[in-house]
């Protein structure tokens, strides 16, 4: 194997597919990226045996070959080269050769053949989806993945294509997000339900674009993300997805309308005085006023209100800071509605193709 790279797109590449590597896998070969070199493009994967990433670039080809090669160390080297255009080649005994005119490195690598083989997805049909459209519909529900492991099935975001919609749920069980965008390209007749693992999610959110499309593709077990250029192959979530549907309560007259930023800053304010103990913030609705309030013993108080279009009872809430400021820095409208109808009752925003859920926390 050898070939010639240019130092820029080298270090892209090895970014796009390292962050799911551990040192601390019991197989030596997980920490090494595969290089193989065909057909005047050099293939990057890395893998943790539940997901694998792959990354394709050009290079000046001058054999084909393929080695594995310690990913830490490889990054660093190819980050502090010198030299904008780098010579990458095996020598004898899986040695690896990175060199330029000025500047030469010999590291020791693993034989291809020790590297675990991604599954393939041949003769599966793709699904197109935006990349823009997936990238904004995960960002709206990517944060309510619960890390519970005892319930592993909402350790993930459940995946819907029904009659060309595509729908994104997630929950921790505290709160619900649920997103919707319909297919511009998605054939009508493609039906998907599958739990995606928040790890595989992280990873598009590195890896996609603002525009563009992705082809994805499911076989029983795994999914295939093509971005072009970058794909990544997960394995998928088993298990019974909570029926969402269920949870999501009838649309409530009982609606405050507030500007949004203003919202957000007033509660990361009220969320400063928080506790692991005293989490909850007050909320206390007025006509056309919002009282917000943090009182922590031993800690210190919290006052201020707001302006906001209500015409409602009134109604005194407590809800967990975080959970609405993981929403409302996420959304881009600048007026959201929060419908409340009880004390002991959840908070709702619903905006077009959108809905969040948030339970109560009752007040110390």
């Amino acid at each position: 194997m050898k070939f010639k790279v240019e130092k820029t797109n080298l270090v892209n590449a090895i970014q796009a597919v390292q962050n799911i590597i551990t040192t601390k896998s019991a197989l030596p070969i997980l920490s090494n990226i595969l290089i193989d070199v065909q057909l005047g493009m050099v293939k990057l994967t890395a893998t943790d045996l539940d997901i694998g990433i792959t990354c394709v670039i050009p290079v000046d080809m001058q054999e084909p070959g393929a080695i594995t090669i310690p990913a830490k160390r490889f990054s660093d080297i190819i980050k502090e080269f010198p030299s904008d255009i780098i010579n990458v080649g095996t020598k004898k005994n899986n040695q690896v050769l990175v060199d330029s005119d000025m500047c030469q490195f010999k590291i020791m690598g693993l034989a291809k053949e020790e590297f675990p083989k991604l599954p393939e997805f041949k003769d599966k049909k793709a699904i197109k989806i935006n990349q823009g459209v997936l990238k904004e519909i995960l960002s709206l529900t990517a944060f309510a993945v619960s890390f519970d492991e005892t319930r592993y099935v909402l350790n993930g975001i459940l995946f819907k294509i029904s009659k060309g919609v595509l729908t994104l749920v997630a929950t921790d069980g505290k709160r619900l997000a649920v997103a919707e965008r319909k297919l511009t390209t998605a054939e009508p007749e493609a039906e998907v339900s599958m739990v995606v693992p928040i790890k595989t999610i992280q990873e598009l959110n590195r890896n996609l674009k603002d525009e563009g499309e992705l082809s994805l593709v499911i076989s029983s077990n795994q999914a295939l993300f093509d971005l072009g250029g970058v794909a990544v192959v997960s394995r998928l979530i088993e298990g019974e997805f909570p029926d969402y549907k269920q949870v999501v309560p009838a649309v409530s007259e009982n609606k405050m309308k507030v500007q949004r930023n203003q919202f957000l800053l007033a509660i990361k304010r009220a969320a400063l005085l928080a506790t692991p103990d005293y989490q909850a913030v007050k909320f206390e609705v007025f006509k056309n006023k919002l009282v917000i309030s943090k009182s922590t013993p031993d800690v210190g108080e919290f006052h201020e209100e707001l302006a906001v279009e209500y015409q409602g009872r009134e109604l005194v809430i407590g809800f967990n800071p975080v959970y609405l400021m993981d929403v409302l820095k996420n959304l881009n409208e600048e007026v959201i509605g929060l419908e409340l109808t009880d004390t002991e009752k959840p908070g709702v925003i619903r905006i077009s193709g959108y809905v969040y859920i948030v339970l109560p926390m009752r007040l110390n």
